[in-house]
This record gives structure tokens, sequence and C-alpha cells, in this order.
């Protein structure tokens, strides 16, 4: 028997424990992440008996956390990325100011804290969990939407910013009653452009260099034919490269696994090696709730309910208002608003580095960082219910509050369709739903042929682009009726849904049945059992994206080889 197995006691008592909870959290109707929590609050320091190792239980979370982001960023590119920046970079920075400020106010005039102490209290506050908002958006199949994008693109911003906010705190400290020299103004200055640099190095390395290294190895580890080999270069790449940019930019490990899986998102292998990484993805995304669990001490409940209570609310209310409140502002839809409040009515990893931080520059007294870890847990914990609760609250809101429905009633230009739209548009036309990849090449197909369409699309900056282009189009969440209805849906031939987000297809399509007994739909899924229960439940023209291209190929491959074999071609 080894002298040391605290690595194999960890794996096999956070996996078998979460197992077991996990379980028993989804026969209650419980998210299955509860019970890995209550798995880690279990094996943790802070209650009896059998004690895991947190250092190695944290260290596997990172792990997982450096392969889920990973595994977004092969989904995520670039141009996805930029295309939310309007509307995620001024979000993210004004939510998190708003955020900071009401954990300082709490913790000044309630708690009597130092400033210091009260903005590394707000800071930790302000910041949502990657992990957490991935999971969520991946279980509800809208990852790959606009509004996913969104709200991906927020917390990268939100990760971002953090590198700064961590980098630059240790020569604050000082100033802000720590530990430390105060320092000069100049110093904090050369830190902060240092800091900078890094990062913009960092992501010009990926970008420029790594997108054409990265795609051409991973092709010849494919030559090779072995599939061990294929996935170890998927991994090694996803850990080496968030480890790389962690010891050399200063740049975190989510951070740098993300931007690794955009690099290699260029590879036509980029989905299989989604596929191949995924097993892992989801063992090690387990371990990392396992290991925020264990960090959480039950008594500060008992302790200091009332502080618990208030820094709840902050993190699942008030910031959740704040950026609900900074999406309408910015004229999106009130889905998006709500499914983005939601995706931020929590706190995760970087907040749990922070208190650290803070505790040991004298920043942070103890029970801030204790109160920081009940509000992780609750928020993490209650998450998945807010999602939930996003269309009966939509509904709600819709029926009793005059605001909502005004909101609903936009005055947006981009919302409905100008009166010079010429009227051939408006008759038998497609309505196309989604001008993404898929999107924008029957669109394509489309004006080849001269057959009338409207876009309906939730991206802003597309519906504009378009309309200059002379394109009808219509901005808005099509799940929305009255986006359909300035489609002119009642008119249409057909409804084309180009978007990968099957949650409100049913919705769609009923609207558009109810204005249009007649019309034709087509809609694109991923998933062979969606296919099938969509086949079922809207009797339309289902297309799976992986069965399309198994006829297609086959289709080549039958007409090609009657071609190099007219022999064959003949016996026929």
């Amino acid at each position: 028997m080894p002298h040391s197995v605290s690595l194999i006691n960890t794996i096999a008592a956070g996996l078998g424990l979460a197992l077991i909870l996990g379980f028993l959290a989804a026969k209650v109707r419980l998210p299955a992440l509860v019970g890995y929590l209550l798995a880690g609050v279990i094996i943790g320091p802070f209650t009896p008996g059998f004690v895991a190792d947190a250092g190695i239980a944290a260290q596997l979370a990172e792990i997982g956390v450096m392969l889920l982001m990973f595994g977004v960023g092969l989904h995520f590119s670039l141009e996805d990325l930029l295309s939310v920046r309007k509307i995620a970079l001024p979000g993210a920075v004004v939510q998190m100011a708003v955020a900071t400020l009401m954990g300082i106010g709490m913790a000044m005039w309630w708690w009597d804290w130092s400033f210091g102490s009260a903005l590394v209290f707000g800071v930790s506050l302000s910041v949502a969990s990657t992990v957490v908002l991935l999971r969520a958006l991946e279980s509800l199949g809208i990852l790959d939407s606009f509004t996913g994008r969104i709200a991906v693109g927020w917390l990268v911003v939100e990760d971002l910013a953090m590198v700064l906010v961590l980098v630059l705190l240790p020569p604050l400290a000082g100033f802000l009653g720590g530990k430390g020299s105060d320092g000069d103004l100049d110093s904090i200055w050369r830190t902060l452009g240092f800091t900078l640099l890094q990062v913009g190095g960092f992501l010009a390395l990926m970008l420029v260099v790594g997108r054409r290294v990265f795609p051409w190895l991973l092709w010849q580890v494919t030559r090779t034919g072995s599939r061990e080999l294929f996935t170890l270069c998927v991994v090694a790449a996803a850990v080496s490269i968030a480890f790389a940019s962690a010891a050399l930019f200063g740049v975190s490990f989510a951070l740098g696994a993300f931007f690794a899986g955009m690099v290699l998102r260029e590879s036509e292998f980029s989905h299989r090696a989604a596929e191949e990484s995924l097993p892992l993805r989801d063992a090690f995304a387990v371990l990392f709730f396992v290991s925020v669990g264990m960090l959480f001490n039950p008594a500060v409940l008992i302790e200091r309910p009332l502080q618990v209570l208030g820094v709840v609310l902050i993190i699942i209310v008030g910031k959740s208002v704040a950026a609900a409140a900074l999406v309408v502002a910015m004229r999106y839809p009130l889905n998006t608003a709500l499914t983005v409040s939601a995706s931020l009515a929590q706190i995760g990893e970087f907040s749990f580095i922070l208190v650290g931080l803070g505790a040991s520059l004298g920043l942070l007294p103890p029970e801030g960082q204790s109160l920081v870890l009940a509000g992780a847990l609750i928020s993490i914990a209650t998450n998945p219910l807010w999602f939930k609760a996003i269309n009966p609250l939509q509904e709600w809101l819709r029926k009793n509050s005059e605001f909502a429905r005004k909101l609903e009633q936009r005055d947006d230009p981009l919302a409905e369709l100008p009166m010079t739209t010429h009227e051939k548009f408006l008759s038998r036309q497609v309505v196309l739903v989604g001008y993404g990849r898929v999107g924008r090449r029957i669109a394509a197909a489309l004006d080849e042929q001269h057959l009338p369409y409207v876009v309906a699309e939730e991206n802003r900056d597309i519906v504009e682009r378009l309309r200059e282009r002379g394109i009808a189009a219509v901005f808005g969440d099509a799940a929305d009726p009255a986006v359909l209805i300035q489609a002119h849906i009642a008119r249409a031939g057909m409804l084309v849904i180009a978007t990968p987000d099957t949650l409100n297809v049913r919705q769609m399509i009923a609207t558009a049945r109810a204005l249009n007994p007649e019309i034709q739909t087509v809609v694109r899924t991923h998933s062979e059992e969606e296919a099938g229960l969509l086949e079922k439940e809207v009797a339309g023209k289902v297309f799976l994206g992986e069965e399309e291209l198994a006829q297609s190929m086959t289709r080549y491959v039958i007409e090609h080889s009657q071609l190099a074999n007219p022999g064959a071609r003949a016996a026929a």
C-alpha cells in the first residue's frame, strides 16, 4: 500500500459522493450540482468524518475549469466574440461597478469595515463564475445562441477585468490599509501598463501564431491514425496552453484555455476535439463543484445569518437587476435581459481567488472570506432555478406589468420593417430566423434564386448591416410573437429557423401557425433525440446536422465512384 494516496482518496471520495448526492438531488427534482456541492461540504474540513485534501481538490478543479473553457473556445469564434462586443464590454464594466458599489456600501455602512476591506469585498461579489454559466447554458441548449454568446462574452470581459484587479491589488494594498509598501503612482501605472502589455502579447501570440501552429499540429497527430494520440494532443493543448498563459503572461488558466480552444477551432477537427474531451470535461467539472463545497463552513449560516442574506441579495437580486436594466437600456429584448441577468446571479472561482489574496494582504477580515463563500455556495446551488423561472417570469411581466408591455412594444426602428420595404418582400416570402453561419448560406441561396425573404435576428449590428445592404431584416427574439408579426409571418410562405437554439423553436412555430396555418416550417438541430421530438410535435421538416452531412457525402461518393468506374455504372 503506498504511503500517500491523498490524490486517489480525494478523487474517489469526491466523485463517489457526488454521484450519490447528485442522483438523489435529481430524484427530488433539484439540479444535480446541488448534490455535488453538498458532497464537497461533507468531505470538507468543516464537517466531521473523512476530510479530503483541499489543495489537491482545488488543483483538480482548475483542470476542470481549463477543459471546460477550452471546450467553449472550440465552439466560440473570434467573430462570435466581436459580434457581442457592443453590449458585453460596456455591460460588464458597468455591471461590475454597480455590484462593487453595492458591496462597498453594505460593508462600510452596515458592518463598519474600512474602505479597503469593503472594496475587495465588493469586487469579489461583482464577477460571476464562467464554469457555472457554461453548465447552465449547455443544459438549456442555448450556448450557441446569440443570447448565449452575449452571456459568454460578458463573462470573458469580467475575467479580463479581474486579471487586472488581481495584478494591481498587491501594489495598491498599502494605499488601501493593508500589508505592503505605499509605493507611488508611477509604480502603479507601470504595473498596469505591464499587465496590459502581457495580456495584449498573449492575445496577439494566440491569434497570429497559434492560428497557424495548433491546427497544423492537430493535423499531424491525426495523420498517425491513433485515437489515443489525438485525445492526448487535445488535452495537452488545453492544459499546457492554459498553464503557459498564466506562467508567462499572467493570464488566468480559464482565459488561456478559452483562447486555446478558439485557436484550435480553426482546424477542421475541432468538432472531434470537442467530442474527445467531453468525458474529461464533465468529470473534472464535477470536481470543481465539489471543491467549492469543501471551502464552505456551514457555521457562518448560524453565526451571521443576516450578513449572509445581505450578500446573497446583492449577488442574486442586485447584480441581476443591474444587468437586466443595462441590457434593456441597450434596447435588447426582454428575454435576452432576463437570460443575462440569470447568468450573472452567482459568483465563483475569481471571487475565491480575490478574497484569498485580500486576506493574505490584510485587506479582508476573516469573516469576509466566509461570507463570500457562503454567498457563492447558495447562489451556485440556486442558479438553475433562475434559468427555469425566465419564461414564467416573462409571461407574468407581460400580463401584469405596464412597463414590461411597453418594452415589448419597443419603438426601436430596427424592430419593425421600414415603410419603404417593397411589396414583393411581403408576399409568400421566407422568414429566416437567424443570420449566423447557416442562415447566411441560406440567404445567399435565396438571393441567387431571386426569392424574397425577411431576416429575424437578435444581433442589432447584423440587422443594421443588412438594412444598409437593402435586405429586409427585423431585430429581436423570434420567440416573441411581435418579432414574427413585424416580419409579416401571416403573409409568408415558409418559416426557416436557422439558429442552433432549439429551446424556443416550438413557441416560434406555434406563433407562426396561429397567424398562418398553411405556412411551411424548416428547423435545424444537432440532436437525434431533439430531431425526433420536433418531427412529432411540429410536423415540419427537421434537418439533423450529422445526418445531412452523411447524406451529402454519400451522394458525392456514389456519384464519383460511378464516374471513376464506368463498368459498374453500366452494370447498374
